[in-house]
């Protein structure tokens, strides 16, 4: 399993709704933090290592309704 964390920037008013969407319909989705500035939440995801990174992020992600931008962090090591 690899993790990547994906940024969402929503349409206005939609945050808490987009990450709801996310909690409930994104099984892969292990966290959902709502943030501050640019983006509106950081979600992070474990994916299969042979998965499709690309196709998950615009099919399930940028795909929940109030989603308006993404932005793709992809991981390497987690230093314990």
């Amino acid at each position: 399993m690899r993790a990547i964390y994906v940024n969402i920037k929503c349409e206005l008013g939609k945050a808490y709704a987009v990450a709801d969407a996310a909690v409930q319909q994104v099984d892969e989705a292990s966290e959902v933090y709502s943030t501050s500035g640019e983006y509106d939440l950081l979600v992070k995801c474990y994916l299969e290592d042979d998965a499709d990174i690309g196709r998950f992020v615009t099919e399930r992600l940028q795909t929940l309704p109030g989603v308006k931008d993404t932005f793709t962090l992809i991981t390497f090591k987690a230093f314990n």
